[in-house]
């Protein structure tokens, strides 16, 4: 184990101002190269551990996990499988669902959206979609009112606000080859869905009842939906489930149409380490040319300590922590720097993004329209760490170069 007396005299050297200029710079350099990786790390990963926290918060809070569709036929006895569905111990939740495809239209604007018809009460326990609504909206969303939840981005779209009106215009299909004009429906914004995202420019909830009506569908419905509770096992909890079924379903679940998302976020994660290690590596192995012209440059001082008693493995010790104290310094400026820079990441981009008029994350492209950041102690205490094992893997030759060193030959030269 390290003696004091190494520590005490390693820290010397590192604190005392070398004779040799080029041998300070060097140092200098190194710590902050150490110190520029794991800052750069740190924030790489917290906007990482961002995405994901919002993939999950955000996006699979209101997607359905999973979805049952009619293969030949609209569903008509839905509670019939909504009882089946909740009677699996790892499904939480099941709601009825129509889906349709429609145009937006407002003035010389159109939007094509996707339009989901649901029951609020049922729908609450599959997805938090009513979270994300002002809850003044919910008052007058019953059917037969002509009420419509539009998601923020397609309102911006067309150009239409809370408390007005525009017409959705609905394909008409009745088996018929023959092309029809389509229906036309006059509907009132009862409120925004706000999710800062993709989902905003394509999505409507209008309830269920008159999706019913306005698709012709009696009291049929396309789907049921439902809430699992294991997310990331859901393709096979969908599975399981939809074989218990009378009737054959389509089977989705949100890993079809978001799992590039998960799986993208893991793949960079992945690849941040592999960087982590490189990047510092590099940094950290900057020490060796360091440690090796301070070894020239305190050749004397090694020389006398050999002829006052000191033995190899102390000296040894002694530049192996003038070394590490280089990569510790380094890693905890760095670990500093990249936790003030993550915690306030959000509103840094924000602010670069109104200075540039110009924004990075579109929420018509991309599941979120701002760059998020969560710091985890986990990846700041593994990226401090690896800087200073790296650092202390750098040392190891210079400081036996310095055993080695012969005091007769060096006090001769004197």
């Amino acid at each position: 184990m390290f003696s004091s007396l190494s520590l005490f005299i390693g820290g010397r050297f590192s604190r005392a101002k070398q004779r040799n200029k080029m041998v300070s710079f060097i140092s200098l350099s190194s710590t902050i190269g150490i110190a520029v990786g794991v800052a750069v790390i740190i924030i790489g990963l917290s906007a990482m551990n961002g995405f994901e926290r919002e993939l999950r918060d955000r996006v699979l809070s209101v997607v359905s996990h999973g979805e049952f569709e009619g293969v030949r036929k609209p569903i008509q006895d839905w509670s019939k499988m909504v009882e089946q569905a909740t009677s699996d111990e790892q499904v939480l939740a099941a709601a009825p669902f129509i889906k349709l495809t429609a145009l937006a239209e407002k003035g010389s604007q159109l939007k094509a959206i996707e339009v989901r018809g649901i029951e609020p009460e049922l729908e609450s326990e599959v997805s938090s979609l009513m979270d994300f609504v002002d809850e003044q909206a919910w008052d007058g969303f019953h059917a037969g009112s002509g009420q419509i939840i539009l998601g923020k981005g397609v309102a911006q779209s067309i150009g239409v606000e809370v408390g007005e009106s525009f017409t959705l215009m609905l394909p008409v299909a009745n088996g018929s080859m023959k092309v029809q004009a389509p229906r036309r429906v006059r509907v009132k914004v009862a409120g925004l869905l706000t999710l800062n995202g993709q989902i905003d420019h394509n999505l409507a909830l209008i309830p269920l009842q008159d999706a019913q009506s306005y698709a012709r569908l009696g009291d049929k419905v396309t789907g049921v939906s439902i809430k699992v509770s294991d997310v990331l096992n859901a393709t096979f909890i969908v599975r399981n489930v939809g074989n218990k079924f009378d009737e054959y379903v389509y089977l989705r679940s949100w890993q079809q149409k978001f799992g590039f998302l998960y799986r993208d976020i893991q793949l960079v994660r992945t690849i941040m380490y592999l960087v982590m290690v490189l990047v510092i590596g590099v940094a950290s192995f900057n020490i060796v040319s360091t440690l090796m012209m301070a070894v020239k440059d305190r050749a004397g001082e090694i020389a006398i300590l050999r002829t006052m008693g000191a033995t190899d493995g102390l000296i040894k010790r002694i530049f192996v922590w003038q070394g590490v104290f280089s990569g510790v310094m380094g890693s905890v400026v760095g670990s500093v720097v990249g936790v003030l820079v993550a915690l306030n990441l959000t509103s840094l981009i924000k602010g670069l993004e109104s200075l540039l008029d110009h924004q990075f994350l579109s929420g018509d492209i991309y599941f979120v329209d701002f760059l998020p950041s969560q710091v985890m102690l986990n990846d700041v205490l593994l990226v401090s760490l690896t800087a200073v094992t790296l650092s202390l893997l750098a040392t190891w030759y210079p400081a036996s170069r310095a055993s080695k060193l012969n005091p007769a030959e060096v006090l001769s030269a004197k």
